[in-house]
């Protein structure tokens, strides 16, 4: 009993704790106004140090030097703080979380976005309550993707070539922790530690290294008395200028200088650069490690001023989904295409080549797709103005029950499942995604070759699913709310292209091998869409965001 009564007031404790906090913020946020316009009358003081830019950082001949930077300051481009907790309240806590946050931002603004007051309070309202297990769903799956693109190329070139790296931050450090050892191997963070209870849910307050002295204290203790080779840092930040003391050698990340270092540029190039300083993206193919598999529903970094058109959207964008699919699922295949485009979705069907005027085959047309949204199948029963049946390895008891299409299960014994595809060919047409998984980027998992060895009559069909706010897939999540998520999307789009039929002499009736057949049609597929090739699996997304195999057990019979 008196365990049980400690924890139940473990929380109300941390409450009060944290309102006292906020009132000694108050009084140290009139300190930074007034420190604010002091320093504007004296704006020599803010440029006492001379620092060379990043560009002016060489390379050559450096070896295992060790270097300390900022993590939102230095190596990614975006500088607001808001944004990243915005993120994790949402795709962590809810959206009720998100709305708690966007309205605590005015107070967030009056305290200074980056300031640590205004630090304290992102921090309670996100990770008050907030389960330990959706945080680390967060930061394996939601985060990796932002963070990547985000990063600032001329500081990734230098943190690669470190041999030691310190990682300064004034995000929590599970936030952080997991995306810098994935990009640069082991790496030490000095950021703030959040208090747990009971070991599964955060308190919202810190555990330790939640004021900029305990952090540089931290940096002091780890690198001693010879300090870091070099650091990074951002004169418009004046936390960012404790780094100073920590180095040997400084340079500052500047937007007016973005090409890359240990480079040259002709006049021409410098001067686009200067007029366009994105190009101080990290280019994809330089990614440390391309997260082609990531979960949340949230398909942009949620800035301020996004957040708020979001969440003044979603009342409208909830009866608007409605209204969608209810058109897809009542009306004739002849009509919704025409409701659907009123209602803001936009559909696109490319014939490239004509249908074979071989003989029929026996049985049906096998359509091979690619895998975008579990929507794929009724897209292509529109685009042809009939239903057709679809085999899939999971599907949630939701969607099964409301899908306008039959819908078949595979139980991933591939003695079953032929039989199960050789029956449905033997009645008609089918549909088939042999990747077996959805996949956001512009990328196509391993086809499985079982298709292949099951009909002669193949025709690909490329399927491009376009978002703007909404992801409509998830790993983690629900999915029986996959499609009201991609619907409440302003305007969805989808393209489907059937390549035509494959020609017989190019399957196994051809001598084909399985693989051989399936690995063209992938590459076919590819280029249709612009996309590459891997041979990633449905097990390698699963078990990268979601720990398991993916597989959903069926208990029911086998629907037919």
């Amino acid at each position: 009993m008196k365990v049980r009564r400690e924890q139940s007031m473990a929380v109300p404790m941390s409450i009060l704790k944290t309102a006292s906090q906020l009132l000694f913020s108050f009084y140290r946020a009139a300190r930074k106004i007034r420190n604010f316009f002091f320093h504007h009358r004296n704006p020599s003081r803010l440029n006492q140090h001379q620092l060379p830019s990043i560009s002016s950082c060489r390379l050559e001949g450096r070896k295992n030097f060790s270097l300390l930077f900022n993590f939102h300051n230095s190596l990614l481009r975006t500088k607001s703080l808001f944004s990243f907790f915005m993120l994790v309240a949402f795709e962590g806590g809810g959206l009720f979380k998100a709305i708690l946050l966007l309205l605590a931002y005015p107070i967030i603004l009056l305290l200074g976005p980056n300031s640590e007051s205004a630090l304290r309070v992102m921090v309670f309202v996100t990770f008050c309550g907030l389960k330990c297990s959706d945080m680390n769903i967060v930061a394996r799956a939601v985060l990796p993707k932002i963070y990547t693109e985000e990063i600032d190329r001329r500081t990734y070139e230098v943190a690669v070539a470190a041999g030691k790296r310190g990682v300064l931050t004034s995000l929590p450090k599970v936030m952080v922790e997991r995306f810098v050892e994935e990009c640069f191997g082991e790496t030490q963070v000095f950021g703030p530690e959040l208090e747990v209870v009971g070991g599964k849910y955060f308190t919202g307050r810190f555990a330790a290294g939640g004021t900029v002295a305990e952090r540089m204290w931290a940096v002091k203790d780890r690198f001693g008395e010879e300090k870091a080779d070099v650091g990074l840092l951002r004169l418009s930040d004046l936390n960012d200028q404790l780094l100073i003391p920590c180095s040997k050698e400084v340079y500052v990340v500047t937007k007016e200088e973005p090409n890359s270092i240990n480079s040259t540029r002709t006049s021409a190039t410098a001067a686009a650069a200067t007029a366009d300083p994105s190009i101080t993206n990290l280019p994809r193919e330089k990614y440390p490690k391309f997260p082609i598999f990531h979960d949340g529903r949230l398909a942009f970094l949620p800035t301020p001023s996004t957040s708020l058109c979001l969440v003044l959207y979603l009342p409208f964008a909830f009866l608007l989904s409605l209204l969608r699919i209810l058109t897809g699922l009542l009306l004739p295949y002849s009509l919704s295409p025409l409701l659907g485009a009123a209602l803001g979705v936009h559909f696109r069907m490319i014939q490239h080549r004509p249908l074979s005027s071989s003989s029929p085959s026996p049985s049906g047309v096998l359509y091979v797709c690619t895998h975008r949204t579990l929507l794929d199948p009724i897209f292509l029963s529109h685009a042809l103005f009939r239903p057709i049946p679809v085999v899939t390895y999971s599907l949630s008891r939701f969607s099964e029950s409301i899908s306008p299409i039959p819908t078949v299960r595979l139980t991933r014994n591939r003695l079953r499942d032929s039989h199960t595809m050789r029956r449905l060919l033997a009645a008609g047409d089918l549909a088939v995604c042999p990747e077996g998984t959805t996949c956001r980027e512009p990328y196509l998992l391993r086809f499985s070759p079982l298709f292949a060895e099951l009909a002669d009559d193949i025709e690909p069909v490329a399927i491009e699913a376009g978002c703007s706010m909404f992801y409509g897939t998830t790993a983690t999540g629900m999915k029986s709310l996959d499609p009201i998520f991609f619907f409440l999307n302003p305007r969805p789009s989808y393209r489907i292209s059937f390549l035509g039929r494959v020609p017989k002499e190019m399957t196994l009736a051809g001598g084909w091998s399985a693989a051989d057949v399936a690995n063209r049609i992938q590459r076919e597929l590819a280029e249709e869409l612009g996309f590459q090739c891997t041979a990633l699996t449905r097990r390698d997304k699963y078990l990268l965001l979601a720990g398991s195999d993916g597989a959903v057990p069926d208990s029911s019979p086998e629907k037919s």
